[in-house]
């Protein structure tokens, strides 16, 4: 072997146009290869080396191995721009504390917290307000809602790919400004559309001499606002897109793989505390009247129906605070100061099969190579099992944030407010508990990726134990006038008009549920042909009621404390409502602790110049599958066990008024268990599925296409031996 040149190895030389991307080296290179990353194959005996043509080539002792601190290639420690905090060449000393993992998730949590505040809590407390004041229908305000969620999905995939070899603090610097921007634009038709004329009173009692309303179509220049809303809401997708990719991406570069997974559930919890600060913030300002800027006094108090609340001050707040955040990512590193060193001391933990190698060191680096990127990853099947697993279960859980609080209302006769709060008192603490434990169980317990998909898959099946609460907490209806009662032994069942209300012309539009004193309920004063009410006392109470029986004719005065009816629903019998929330905030909370080790697993079984594009795709199927067919498969299920329709003047059916809880409680029941179900068969087909790197090769993530590139040579080059 005398004047034998250095013998190149592939696996560590970086691709170039200069240079093919597969090297065709003699076996004997390709089995030093393998050699210095697969320590399982030192007992196989080595090829009798050829004789090799002289190149002035470095020689063999120049290769570098796999761990050494010197690397030549895109795969080098030089990769990892670190650097300190700062903008050019001002970097403050003052600044360098919040230069580590702790600082950046700190600002993590805060724009976290105040996207969270934003998309799910202030867009969702203010709808029911801009209906009635820019006059949108529901399905309008849908197509609102939605519009988040569609800008998120077209941006998804396209910011995760490029973003991930790109400057992540600068792009969530960029998410900042998108989103107070959205913010900002959500907020602008409140001084654009002039003050809110509220017009005269609705009277709710029965009235003979009313005239009816009409069917009239009528068309306001107040509509066209809706497209500004949808804008503020496509800012605001836009500016969420690299929150959970490139943010969630960045975070597990710069740390440990042990406290990843801690890092990220802290961050992903305060994505669920900030609808909570959204709700509670939201509800304070709707106390506030819409026109209080310009200083008016008004003649009406919040429990009069025309009363809007000031909706638009939390977009503003939220304008200001998440472009206070502009400058704190801005001056964050391309990455953090150690995080090389972090890398070198991590282990792959990547999914192995054949059909997801690459063999060139530069792959991504161009946006051409993004279809191919796609295709690797779509062909993932452990990645794609746990995704579609967080698709079922982000489904059922969107479906009951939205509809929990129509489920409690109904089933234990509540005020729509106290069951919006008790539903939020459950949900988000519960969520947010849960991605915490699961993180710190995860982090605690230095989980390898197989173990993390296994405790995922045992959190699954506790929460579908759990699910079958709803059948307990199934509760009979309440008597109900001209629903499951008759009008004094008058009348017909399912139809709210009798003898006793026929001359009251009543709108069946308008829905203002009392309680007679003979425990029944009624849609409306004017539907209990009530003539007379007191409005000083809380609730409103109202007197001569045609369709309650009465043995004298009261006269109202303030001070009296008889009543024929009060405002508000019957009080409910059920008396299960205790055992039914402390259940399913456990379920909520085991849901949720399977959250972040799910995300983890995802970040390990891919390869990690594709963790980005993987989280991408993730967002975009979740939705896609997940958190828009949620709400419209839930509302639905829920409308099909209606018994009493809302039907204006036009005969359009509007919003349902009354539910069979019985049947609403096992439809519910029904859709948990059968997503709960596939998100079980997924988690665990996925553990099934997934292969670990063989035993003993310890492989960093620096070097995980060097040790594919090495084996893809061997076997090509073995396959070609064997041809010949």
């Amino acid at each position: 072997m005398k004047g034998c040149r250095g013998i190149e190895n592939p696996a560590f030389v970086a691709s170039s146009p200069d240079s093919p991307r597969r090297l065709c080296p003699s076996p004997s290179s390709v089995e030093v290869s393998v050699l210095s990353t697969n320590p399982l194959r030192e007992g196989s005996q080595p090829q009798e080396p050829q004789e090799p043509q002289k190149s002035p080539e470095p020689p063999l002792s120049s290769v570098t191995p796999p761990g050494s601190q010197e690397r030549s290639g895109p795969e080098s420690l030089s990769e990892y721009e670190e650097g300190p905090c700062g903008w050019g060449n001002f970097q403050p000393q003052c600044l360098q504390c919040c230069n580590t993992p702790q600082g950046f998730l700190f600002h993590y949590c805060l724009l976290a917290l105040t996207q969270g505040m934003v998309v799910n809590g202030l867009v969702n407390i203010s709808i029911s307000t801009i209906e009635k004041r820019y006059e949108l229908k529901s399905s309008l305000t849908g197509l609102i809602s939605s519009s988040y969620d569609i800008a998120f999905c077209l941006l998804s995939l396209f910011v995760s790919f490029i973003g991930e070899r790109g400057h992540k603090p600068r792009w969530l610097a960029f998410a900042s400004f998108m989103l107070g921007l959205g913010a900002l634009v959500y907020s602008l038709p409140k001084f654009f559309s002039g003050k809110y004329q509220f017009g005269s009173l609705f009277e709710d009692t029965c009235l003979t001499a009313k005239n009816k309303t009409t069917c009239t179509a009528s068309s306001s220049s107040l509509f066209y606002y809706l497209y500004v809303f949808i804008l503020g809401q496509l800012l605001l997708g836009t500016g969420g897109t690299p929150l959970y990719t490139l943010g969630t991406a960045f975070i597990d570069d710069s740390v440990p793989t042990h406290k990843s997974s801690l890092y990220i559930g802290i961050g992903y919890s305060m994505s669920i505390l900030g609808p909570a600060i959204g709700y509670v913030l939201g509800g304070q300002l709707l106390t506030m009247y819409i026109d209080a800027d310009l200083g008016q006094s008004i003649d009406i108090t919040e429990d009069d129906p025309r009363w809007l609340g000031a909706w638009w001050i939390g977009f503003l707040m939220s304008w200001l605070f998440a472009w206070s955040l502009i400058i704190p990512f801005s001056c964050f590193p391309k990455h953090l100061p150690g995080t090389a060193e972090i890398q070198d001391g991590k282990t792959s933990q990547i999914h192995q099969s054949n059909s997801l190698q690459h063999t060139d060191g530069n792959f991504g680096q161009s946006f051409k190579d993004f279809p191919a990127a796609l295709k690797s990853l779509m062909r993932n099947t452990v990645f794609m099992c746990l995704v579609l697993s967080t698709c079922s279960e982000a489904l059922v859980t969107t479906g009951f944030a939205t509809f929990l609080p129509k489920f409690i209302e109904n089933q234990f006769g509540l005020s729509s407010s106290s069951a919006a709060t008790l539903a939020g008192t459950v949900l988000i603490p519960g969520a947010a508990l849960g991605q915490i434990l699961g993180g710190i169980l995860v982090s605690k317990f230095k989980m390898t990726c197989k173990n993390i998909m296994k405790f995922a898959l045992l959190m699954s099946i506790t929460a579908l134990t759990l699910t079958f609460v709803f059948v307990y907490a199934n509760c009979e209806n309440e008597p109900f006038a001209g629903v499951s009662e008759s009008y004094n032994g008058t009348g017909e069942l399912g139809n709210l008009i009798a003898p006793c209300n026929a001359n009251c012309n009543c709108l069946r539009s308008y829905y203002y549920p009392i309680c007679g004193g003979n425990g029944i309920q009624y849609f409306s004063p004017c539907y209990a042909g009530c003539t007379n009410s007191v409005s000083k006392r809380h609730p409103k109470v109202y007197y001569n009621c045609s369709c309650i029986e009465r043995k004298t004719e009261v006269t109202p005065t303030p001070s009296s404390f008889s009543f024929e009816a009060q405002a508000g629903k019957c009080s409910s019998q059920c008396k299960n409502l205790p055992v039914f929330l402390g259940i399913f905030f456990a379920a909520i909370v085991f849901t949720f602790m399977a959250g972040t080790p799910i995300t983890v697993s995802i970040l390990r079984c891919v390869n990690q110049k594709q963790r980005s594009l993987a989280l991408g795709i993730q967002c975009v199927l979740l939705r896609l599958l997940g958190t828009i067919p949620g709400p419209i498969i839930f509302g639905i299920t829920i409308d099909s066990t209606c018994i009493l329709w809302d039907i204006n003047e036009c005969g359009i059916k509007g919003a349902c008024w009354i539910y069979n809880n019985i049947k609403m409680a096992y439809m519910l029941v029904a859709i948990s268990v059968t997503c709960k179900i596939t998100t079980i068969f997924f988690n665990g087909l996925a553990v099934f599925l997934y292969k670990p790197p063989p035993l003993g090769t310890d492989v960093p993530y620096q070097n995980q296409d060097s040790v594919v590139t090495a084996v893809s040579l061997e076997c090509d080059l073995s396959k070609a031996g064997n041809d010949g």
